[in-house]
Formats: structure tokens, sequence, C-alpha cells
């Protein structure tokens, strides 16, 4: 069983910034791919990023691109989502998600995910 925690969400003014974090229960963690979804009311759950389990090159929403961030630190069991000039429209529920599997790699599929931690940028 895998438990994931995200924390860092907030109250933010346009332009700002947060760190999002998702600590990972499990001595394999390091095995696992991940990723950040976001949720925003009314709307579907939609894809941010992903970050294999070695980290390095991933790729982003292009709604996000150039202003996030994923990396994860395997020694902490925890994953980050840098988010730089934060607009109105980032306001949402995010989401980590973990893909367990023994072998994983695009496409990924998410088989545990945390309780979400709400993100809110006013104008």
């Amino acid at each position: 069983q895998v438990q994931l925690v995200e924390s860092g969400g907030g109250l933010v003014q346009a332009g700002g910034s947060l760190r999002l974090s998702c600590a990972a229960s499990g001595r394999t963690f390091s095995s696992y791919a991940m990723g950040w979804f976001r949720q925003a009311p009314g709307k579907e759950r939609e894809f941010v990023a992903p970050i294999k389990w070695s980290g390095g090159r991933t790729y982003y929403a292009d709604s996000v691109k150039g202003r996030f961030s994923i990396s994860r630190d395997n020694a902490k069991n925890t994953m980050y989502l840098q988010m730089n000039s934060l607009k109105p429209e980032d306001t949402a529920v995010y989401y980590c998600a973990a893909d367990t599997r023994p072998v994983n790699g695009p496409p990924y599929e998410y088989d545990y995910w945390g309780q979400g931690t709400q993100v809110t940028v006013s104008s």
C-alpha cells in the first residue's frame, strides 16, 4: 500500500509562487513514476506533468509550460511542483499520483492518488 500526502497549497496573488510537495510512503518510492494533476471547479481532472523514477527531462501541459517545474528527491520520498508566475486559471485542487508498476514508463498508469491540496490564485 502506498500513501501520498500533498502539502504546500494556499492562497496566493497572481504572479506569485508556490511549491507543492508530495510525500510518499513505501520503501520503493525511488522506483515509482510520479505525476501531478489538477482539477478546477466544474472541470475534469487535468494532467500537469510526470516524472520518471530517476527524474530528469520531462514534459508539461501547455497551460503550465515555462512556469511550473516538477522534481523529486528519492532520499526524502518526496516529489515537488514549483509553480511560478501563477495565474487565476491555475486555481484548482492539485493531486499527486504514483505509477508503482515494476516497469513503468510512458504511457504511465497511476494506481495511487493523494487527497489533494487546494491552490487558489487571486487576481
